[in-house]
């Protein structure tokens, strides 16, 4: 028993027992911590290279952080010398630095901010300038949202 005890006679000093603490109790660091989520360079490097599925990319890109350029004015920023318009986006502040300079401008949002706020019309790009850039055009970030639809909505 912890706490105190009912029967203390004046005087005597109260003990107090710290709670037992059992396998998978509460309070009890695990023994192996869960693995913690590949980043979203992670993902990128790992969707690019086939070795992860489309779905699993977008479930961790929905709840990754994502930098984007920003100009003087709130919104994205959008390059409209490709075939269509495309917003940069980057994984990581270093690859937007890469690619935008150090001095650059930016915002933070979630992949699944993204999905939600982008443009109809618009695609993205992501890491530029990096090893592993992936492009998601117009038709692409529709899929997107469809497939976020249906996994919220069933």
């Amino acid at each position: 028993m912890y706490g105190y005890d009912q029967n203390v006679s004046a005087g005597q000093q109260q003990q107090y027992a710290a709670p037992q603490q059992m396998a998978g109790g509460y309070g009890e660091q695990p023994l192996y911590p869960e693995p913690s989520p590949p980043s979203l360079a992670d993902a990128v490097r790992a969707f690019t290279t086939g070795s992860l599925s489309a779905e699993d990319f977008q479930q961790i890109f929905a709840t990754s952080k994502v930098y984007c350029p920003r100009g003087d004015t709130p919104g994205f920023l959008a390059l409209h010398n490709t075939q269509q318009p495309v917003i940069p986006m980057f994984t990581t502040l270093k690859e937007l630095r890469r690619y935008a300079g150090k001095e650059s401008k930016y915002f933070v949002i979630t992949g699944a901010e993204v999905i939600d706020l982008l443009p109809t019309g618009y695609g993205f790009v992501l890491d530029m300038e990096g090893d592993h850039r992936m492009v998601f055009d117009a038709k692409a970030v529709e899929q997107m949202v469809d497939y976020a639809m249906r996994r919220m909505y069933g």
